[in-house]
C-alpha cells in the first residue's frame, strides 16, 4: 500500500502578528520590522486517494501512529456525525454526505485496539433513543458496524461496544457553560472515557456554517433534557440557542473544552454543501472524487487545527467562522494557518469550491 510521504512546513505567510484575544493577522504603523518565522503550534494529516480504509490508517500513521494518543488499557469514545443515521434503511446517508462513513470509523476502532485500548466505545445521541447500527453499511455494502464491531472484538484483547447514548449511557454529567444554561449534561459513556475521538464529515450547516469537528459533539446531549418533538416522530435539541452561529457555538465549544478530545479525523469523501446538515434541510450531495479528483482525510490531535483546515479546503474565509475564533480565543487549539504545519498533501491542492449555507436566524 502506498504511504504518502510527510511534506516540509508550509511557507509562511506575510507575517504572524496578532493581536490580543484574535486570531486574525494585522499590522499597525507605516512601516513594518522584519518579523521572525511563525512557531508552528499544530500539526495536520491531509491524505488523498480513493480507499478510505488505508488513507485513514495513512492519516494516523502520519501523525505518528495511534500509539501516540491512545495507551494500553485505556477506553477510548469515538463520536462519528451520525445526524441522519436512524432512517439509514430509506435515506442512502452515507451516499448523501450526511453521515460519517463506516469505513473510517471501523479503521480508527482498529487502530485504537491495536495500540492496546480494553474498550472502544462508538455512541451517537442523533435524533431517536435508538436506532439500528446494522444499517451503518460500508459504501461497498459488504460489511456494517454489528459485523466488524463483533469480529475486531474476537480479533484483540480489548473489546467494541455500539451506543445509542439515549438509551444507552448510564447517566449524564455536567459540564460548566458560559451560556444562560450555566451547565450542559454530556453522556457518562464520553467523560468516563480516558480518550475522546470525533470523526466527523464536512458539511456546510444553515445555523452553525460548518459543522466539523466541533459541532460533532452537539450529538453527546441528552435528548431527555434538550430536544423536542418535531412531528411527532423525531426530535431534534432545539431547547440550545440557534438563534445565530455564535449562540450555538457556545453550546458546542463549552462542551469541547470540558472533555477535551484527543482526536479529529474529518471525512473528505461524499460531504455536503448548501443548506446542510441534510438534503432535507436544503443541502447538496458533493462527491470529492468529482470536485477534487480524489477523496480526503484530514486529521489532526488539535481540532481547532482540523477544522481551520477543513474550512480553507471548503474555501470559507476562516475569519468569518464564528466557531474557529471563539474556539480560539477560548484556548481550545491553533486556527492561524501559519501556524499548523500540513503533512501528506498540500493545502493548495485540496481547496475546492464550496457552496456555503444561508444562515438562518431563529432557533432550529
Amino acid at each position: 500500500m502506498h504511504r504518502t510521504p510527510r511534506r516540509d512546513f508550509l511557507k509562511a505567510g506575510l507575517g504572524a502578528a496578532v493581536a490580543v484575544a484574535s486570531p486574525w493577522p494585522c499590522r499597525t504603523g507605516i512601516g513594518f520590522a522584519q518579523e521572525p518565522p511563525p512557531t508552528i503550534n499544530a500539526q495536520v494529516a491531509a491524505i488523498r486517494g480513493g480507499d478510505l480504509d488505508s488513507m485513514t490508517r495513512d492519516a494516523l500513521d502520519a501523525l505518528g501512529g495511534m500509539r501516540t494518543v491512545v495507551d494500553k488499557g485505556e477506553t477510548v469514545f469515538i463520536k462519528p456525525n451520525f445526524v441522519t443515521f436512524p432512517w439509514a434503511k430509506h435515506n442512502k446517508c452515507f451516499h448523501a454526505g450526511e453521515c460519517t462513513k463506516p469505513e473510517i470509523v471501523i479503521a480508527v476502532t482498529e487502530e485504537c485496539l491495536k495500540a492496546g485500548a480494553a474498550e472502544v466505545v462508538i455512541g451517537e445521541g442523533s435524533h431517536l433513543k435508538r436506532f439500528d447500527w446494522r444499517y451503518a453499511i460500508t459504501l461497498d455494502g459488504k460489511t456494517h458496524l454489528v459485523k466488524e464491531a463483533a469480529r475486531l472484538s474476537s480479533k484483540y484483547r480489548g473489546k467494541v461496544t455500539l451506543a445509542c447514548l439515549e438509551a444507552d449511557s448510564a447517566g449524564w454529567v455536567e459540564l460548566p457553560s458560559k451560556t444562560p444554561l450555566k451547565k450542559i449534561a454530556v453522556s457518562r459513556l464520553v467523560t468516563n472515557a480516558d480518550k475522546v475521538i470525533s470523526i466527523a464529515v464536512a458539511k456546510t450547516h444553515s445555523w452553525a456554517q460548518l459543522t466539523l469537528a466541533l459541532k460533532n459533539f452537539l450529538g453527546i446531549t441528552p435528548l431527555s433534557r434538550y430536544a423536542q418533538l418535531i412531528d411527532n416522530t423525531w426530535w431534534n435539541r432545539g431547547t440550545f440557542d440557534h438563534s445565530s452561529p455564535q449562540a450555538i457555538a457556545q453550546v458546542y465549544l463549552d462542551i469541547v473544552k470540558g472533555i477535551k478530545p484527543a482526536l479529529s479525523i474529518i471525512d473528505f469523501s461524499i460531504c455536503l454543501e448548501a443548506d446542510g446538515p441534510s438534503r432535507g434541510q436544503g443541502g447538496a450531495t458533493v462527491d470529492m472524487k468529482k470536485r477534487l479528483g480524489s477523496w480526503a482525510i484530514v486529521a489532526s490531535t488539535d481540532i481547532m487545527a482540523a477544522d481551520a483546515t477543513a474550512a480553507r479546503i471548503m474555501s470559507h474565509d476562516t475569519s468569518k467562522v464564528k466557531q474557529l475564533g471563539m474556539g480560539f480565543v477560548m484556548g481550545l487549539g491553533e486556527i492561524r494557518e501559519e501556524s499548523i504545519r500540513i503533512v501528506g498533501e498540500k493545502l493548495g491542492n485540496l481547496r475546492v469550491k464550496w457552496k456555503p449555507a444561508r444562515i438562518k436566524g431563529h432557533r432550529a
